[in-house]
């Protein structure tokens, strides 16, 4: 790999350092390990086939191990299963979870950039709007009456934000994203292009056609919360539609009128739920999945991809299929067709 494509590239990312092993060890929560210089400040992050002796690496994958045996990393985390794996001259950070530390390493050298006081000249800001003023508005964004913005909270370049719209503090609102009818907790991330607060999918029948039904509910988005681009989340009808704090959710998301997410859920790309849904905390849903409305799905369920969801799913199932069924009778079944499909054809002549 060259190093010039390296991560961390500086026309993109800032970069602190050097730490000391210490302090990555510290920030990981792992032991070091191993009889390396212990001492050598490090500078970055970088690949195992790349990184140097002024690098820390990582490992969490047993079929990697070729790489670790060449690295020059002058550090690696890794788990303790691999610890007596490591090169002459290297320091392991032994964690128990070697994923999670190395997230932490790594935002040490890279943290999100913080929000850069001041508002945008071409900003269009309503006269009672509160804003904390270490808050950065960018180019052209819209800030609606009554709008307050919380302290370290930065809005991107053509942001709508809505009347009466609360934004937490140290949010980040991507460029072009709009937000209405909203509650939004500290420290939530709207990625490009997110849609919150618009009307749900709601309409009666009548003698000469549809009729909108009036959507009266918010949206209300709790701590730590994080929505990727071009995500849409429709506000509620009668009550409120819920994103419980901690939850991940992926590009391209539709989350209905009246849903309720709870704690620490995950969504993937292009997944649907449809109005009135509800998930317990911990749920994940893979990608392309869609969830009628008015169902309930229960803790720490997973949702296979491209799963068609039409009733309750128990707390800690595994389901897959449309319609959607336990993970062992899908495969099963997939098992009963494929051997069905090999037999040969009888000779009715």
């Amino acid at each position: 790999m060259s190093r010039d494509s390296l991560p961390g590239d500086p026309r993109f990312f800032q970069r602190l350092g050097p730490f000391s092993v210490q302090a990555l060890a510290e920030a990981a929560d792992a032991e070091i390990v191993g009889n390396g210089d212990a001492l050598r400040p490090l500078k970055g992050v970088a690949p195992l086939q790349s990184a140097t002796a002024e690098e820390v690496s990582f490992l969490d994958n047993r079929r990697y191990l070729p790489l670790l045996a060449e690295t020059r990393a002058g550090a690696v985390i890794l788990g303790s299963a691999f610890q007596d794996k490591l090169p002459p001259g290297c320091v392991g950070l032994v964690a128990k979870t070697p994923y999670l530390a190395w997230a932490r390493v790594a935002a040490l050298f890279h943290p999100v950039a913080p929000a850069r006081p001041g508002i945008h000249p071409s900003a269009i800001i309503a006269e009672n709007a509160v804003i904390a003023p270490d808050a950065e508005i960018g180019p052209l964004a819209v800030i609606g009456d009554r709008v307050t913005i919380g302290a370290g909270t930065a809005i991107g370049s053509h942001v709508v934000i809505g009347d009466g719209v609360s934004i937490g503090a140290r949010c980040r609102i991507g460029s072009h994203a709009s937000v209405s009818h909203s509650l939004i907790g500290d420290r939530v991330a709207l990625y490009p292009g997110v849609r919150l607060g618009q009307d749900g999918f709601g309409f009666a029948v009548g003698s000469a056609g549809f009729e909108t039904v009036p959507q009266l509910g918010r949206v209300v988005i709790g701590d730590d919360v994080e929505i990727g681009a071009n995500a849409t989340i429709d506000r509620g009808s009668m009550r409120d539609t819920v994103i419980g704090a901690g939850t991940r959710i992926d590009n391209l998301v539709q989350i209905g009128h009246n849903a309720q997410l709870g704690r620490c859920c995950i969504v993937v790309s292009q997944a649907g739920i449809s109005g009135s849904t509800e998930l317990g905390d911990f749920v994940t849903i893979a990608a392309q999945a869609g969830l009628i409305g008015h169902i309930k799905i229960g803790d720490k369920a997973r949702i296979g991809a491209q799963c068609g969801v039409m009733s309750d799913v128990d707390a800690g199932a595994d389901v897959i299929g449309s319609p959607a069924m336990p993970f062992r009778e899908f495969f099963r079944n997939v098992a009963f067709l494929r051997k069905m499909a090999k037999r040969p054809e009888k000779d009715d002549s």
